[in-house]
């Protein structure tokens, strides 16, 4: 299952980890993401919803 916020479309960011020699490798910052229970119209739906857009409101939660 892919790491995307299914209202804002985030995903996860790669770059690289750099130790203290310059050693370079390959790393990922991941979202924070929600299963999340979201009124769309009149009915709930369940949905992976990262953290940002559940404190921006951009998601209203069913109850």
């Amino acid at each position: 299952m892919a790491q995307r916020c299914d209202i804002c479309g985030k995903k996860p960011l790669t770059g690289n980890r750099i130790s203290h020699a310059h050693n370079v490798t390959k790393r990922r910052w991941n979202i924070n993401l929600r299963r999340v229970r979201v009124r769309i119209g009149g009915t709930h739906k369940r949905l992976r919803v990262c953290t940002a857009c559940i404190r921006s409101g951009r998601v209203q939660k069913a109850a």
